[in-house]
C-alpha cells in the first residue's frame, strides 16, 4: 500500500471491512478512507461465530471488538515495512435478530430462503455495532415487513442479493419494496450508521 493520495493534514482513516455499502455512507460523509482487508491466512469468519445464549446486543459488539482488535494487530504487522502510516481505525458489524435469535449470513439459498420466511410478516431488530480507535457505538433500528408469499421469496433469492448478508437481505435493495415500517437508523440498516459514525470520528477531527 502506498500513502493516501490526499494531503497528510487532511483526517483519513482504515477501514476494516470488506463491504462496499460502508465505503459508499463514508463517501456519503466524505470521510477518507483506506481498506485494512483480512490478509488471506487470517480466519476472519470465526470472528463471528455464536456463543450459546449470548443476546444479539452482546453479540455484535463482541464481535466487532474482535474485529477492530485483529485490523489493529493486521496495521502493526504491515506497518513494519513503513507503508501503513498510523491513522484511526473503523470497524463495524450488523445483524438480524427475531426476538432474542440472531440471523446472521445465510449458508446457501435454502437458508435464506428458511430466513426470509420466518422475518415474513414480522418485526425485527437491525443491530450495528460501530468501533473508531477502540470506542463503541450501537445502534439498534426495528423493521416491520408485510407478509411475503412463496414466489416473492424464489425470486429474491434467485436474485442473488441475500447472500453475503446479515438476514439474508439488504434494505437499499429490493426488500425495500416489503419494508412497511422502519424505526432507527436507514443507514444503519444498511450496514454503518452515519450519525453514531459522525459521533465518534468528530474527536478525532473531522467536521460534518
Amino acid at each position: 500500500m502506498s500513502l493516501p493520495a490526499f494531503s497528510s493534514s487532511d483526517p483519513w482513516l482504515y477501514l476494516a471491512s470488506q463491504s462496499p455499502r460502508r465505503r459508499q455512507l463514508l463517501d456519503q460523509l466524505g470521510v477518507r478512507h483506506e481498506l485494512l482487508l483480512p490478509d488471506p491466512d487470517e480466519d476472519a469468519e470465526s470472528l463471528e461465530a455464536e456463543r450459546p445464549g449470548e443476546a444479539p446486543e452482546d453479540y455484535v459488539q463482541r464481535v466487532t471488538l474482535a474485529k477492530w482488535q485483529a485490523a489493529v494487530a493486521r496495521r502493526e504487522r504491515r506497518a513494519k515495512n513503513g507503508q501503513w502510516p498510523d491513522a484511526p481505525i473503523l470497524c463495524a458489524d450488523t445483524t438480524v435478530a427475531l426476538g432474542n435469535e440472531i440471523l446472521g449470513k445465510p449458508l446457501d439459498a435454502a437458508h435464506a430462503a428458511r430466513m426470509l420466511s420466518r422475518l415474513s410478516g414480522q418485526s425485527h431488530k437491525v443491530l450495528t455495532a460501530v468501533v473508531v480507535n477502540g470506542t463503541m457505538r450501537l445502534s439498534v433500528s426495528h423493521v416491520q415487513w408485510r407478509v411475503l408469499d412463496d414466489e416473492e421469496i424464489r425470486r429474491y433469492v434467485a436474485s442473488g442479493e441475500p447472500m453475503g448478508k446479515a438476514g439474508a437481505y439488504a434494505i437499499q435493495g429490493r426488500s425495500g419494496a416489503w419494508t412497511q415500517h422502519m424505526d432507527g437508523s436507514y443507514s444503519g440498516i444498511m450496514g454503518l450508521p452515519l450519525f453514531d459514525t459522525a459521533e465518534l470520528l468528530k474527536p478525532l477531527g473531522w467536521h460534518f
